[in-house]
């Protein structure tokens, strides 16, 4: 019930969204966007494939900050899949002053080579801009949080048992910095802590092109501390996609 009541109150904050000026837009605009693709194609002895596609989209309502994020990835070897992984995830950040603000937030990814149908996290907290000037940001943020994932079929045979969950400690630091007039660096860090912990490492280099088409190379990197039978604790993914800014 704890977990239930947890989960819900969290999930109540998030429409309020709708209803609530800060720098998070540059310049006059209350909306912008960044839409990322990269493909990889080979074929003749080797048949591959691979696909990336990201689209993450800010919105100024008033003393809120919303940030929306919708990610695909998927690739082929031979005929045979060997990754598909999509995201979606939503978060509400209400501006306490310059500094400081509330936030909340939930996620939504499948992964089937990780054994789970899906995992859905929802958190909420209190999140500060250590350093907030127009060439470097760091800020990060920690609150409760509540954890869902549900194993597939041959999985939950396997471990005796459907799904998991657990209410964790949700924590993000975020650095982000001009290497030049046309590039940027960027580190991102996510863990939810509870009876396992779940992380997340985005290390990434932008450089434009021209206009407002860029360049980005990214390395991410996902740990689970206890993972299923037969799966690793660590997956890396490696990404070189084209950026567009609107």
């Amino acid at each position: 019930m704890r977990k239930l009541l947890l989960t819900a109150a969290i999930s109540l904050v998030m429409p309020c969204t709708a209803f609530a000026g800060a720098d998070f837009v540059e310049g006059d605009k209350t909306f912008a966007a960044d839409a990322e693709l990269g493909a990889t194609l080979t074929t003749g002895n080797t048949d591959t494939s691979s696909y990336k596609a990201r689209l993450d989209m800010k919105h100024e309502l008033g003393n809120w900050e919303n940030q929306y994020l919708f990610e695909g990835l998927y690739k082929e070897d031979t005929d045979e899949v060997t990754a598909k992984r999509f995201f979606v995830g939503v978060q509400g950040d209400y501006q306490i002053n310059d500094r400081s603000y509330l936030f909340a937030n939930t996620n939504y990814e499948l992964d089937p080579f990780t054994g789970y149908d899906f995992t859905s996290t929802t958190s909420a907290g209190y999140g500060h801009r250590f350093i907030d000037n127009a060439d470097t940001s760091l800020k990060a943020e920690i609150g409760p949080g509540y954890i869902y994932q549900r194993l597939d079929t041959e999985t939950a045979l396997i471990e005796g048992y459907e799904s998991i969950d657990s209410v964790v400690a949700h924590g993000v630091v975020n650095f982000e910095t001009k290497i030049s007039d046309s590039s940027k660096f960027q580190q991102r860090f996510v863990a939810d802590w509870g009876d396992k912990l779940d992380a997340r490492s985005e290390t990434s280099l932008t450089a434009s092109i021209v206009g407002a088409l860029a360049m980005k190379f990214a390395v991410v990197v996902r740990y689970n501390s206890e993972p299923l039978e037969g799966k690793e604790s660590t997956d890396t993914e490696t990404n070189m996609t084209l950026l567009y800014s609107f």
